[in-house]
């Protein structure tokens, strides 16, 4: 006897009476509510200050606006910006999905321990990790003096930027990636090997597909902190002006000036070339998955 037909026969007046509807309930209140709500804390958080800055930007006139974000330094601080943030988030794409792969198919002494270190430019203040790393990569750090006898200068330079790009990214492609690798059946990779495909053959074709969406997200994730950062960067990068000045300085310090327009007009621009990146991201995810789904 079926689970539903011994409860009819033990309590008959819970079953719904015929022709009639059990109602639908749920636990969270309905669409009119929970929608409002959304609507309500997405404008409080994210599109008023969005607008606000809109809107101050557009307080100047085009000629004044070009002027702004033209400038030789804020030139030179794009450059950096989204030069050193592509660059940190590349490495990031690579070296994350390495530590998600150790972390996820191999046991060994200590897997804790470096799984809860993945997480520590999460909890540790931007200040201290620039601090630290500069005082690591300095001439007279404890890794800066072997390197600067070669030539090899890192801290204040826009090597130091990209290196504290690299690791306050890290943790962004390794969790994104992390579950889905955890989720790939192994079953597929012993299927193809069983088949004649060589390793590359099956990451490439049955491993890659499954986590691109997950890596492209992380990667995009990783460039997008990198582009906005500021603490973890201003002590290591030197601040020089059109050599290691980063783009939230420059909109730091026409604050500083009471510049709130051109301040602005420079954030714009930020704000709209990392639209521009997320919407393509978005596009090769999509992608990417239609081609996935294709193939199986």
């Amino acid at each position: 006897m079926s689970s539903s037909a011994t409860l009819a026969a033990a309590r008959p007046d819970l079953l719904p009476a015929a022709g009639k509807r059990r109602p639908n309930r749920r636990v969270l209140p309905g669409l009119n509510l929970t929608l409002g709500f959304t609507v309500f804390y997405l404008s409080l958080i994210v599109l008023i200050p969005l607008s606000a800055l809109v809107l101050k930007t557009f307080t100047l006139s085009w000629a004044e606006f070009w002027d702004a974000v033209t400038t030789p330094r804020a030139l030179a601080s794009y450059r950096l910006t989204f030069g050193a943030s592509l660059l940190a988030a590349l490495v990031n794409a690579f070296f994350g999905l390495l530590v998600a792969w150790v972390l996820v198919r191999y046991r060994f002494p200590g897997k804790k321990i470096v799984d809860a270190l993945v997480d520590l430019p999460f909890a540790l203040p931007t200040a201290v990790a620039g601090i630290s790393l500069a005082a690591l990569l300095a001439g007279n750090g404890w890794i800066g003096r072997f390197l600067e006898p070669h030539g090899i200068q890192i801290a204040f330079t826009p090597a130091g930027v990209v290196v504290a790009l690299i690791f306050i990214g890290l943790p962004f492609v390794v969790r994104t990636v992390q579950p889905v690798l955890q989720d790939l059946e192994k079953e597929l990779e012993e299927a193809a090997m069983c088949l004649g495909a060589t390793r590359w053959q099956t990451f490439a074709r049955i491993i890659f597909p499954a986590i691109g969406p997950a890596l492209l997200t992380g990667f995009a994730m990783a460039f997008a902190r990198a582009v906005g950062e500021y603490g973890s960067v201003i002590f290591i990068a030197g601040n020089i002006p059109l050599v290691s000045e980063i783009t939230p300085l420059i909109i730091i310090s026409r604050l500083e000036q009471f510049d709130y327009a051109g301040a602005t007009a420079v954030a714009s621009v930020m704000l709209l070339a990392s639209f521009l990146l997320l919407l393509l991201i978005n596009g090769l995810q999509s992608w990417q998955r239609k081609r996935s789904g294709g193939s199986i």
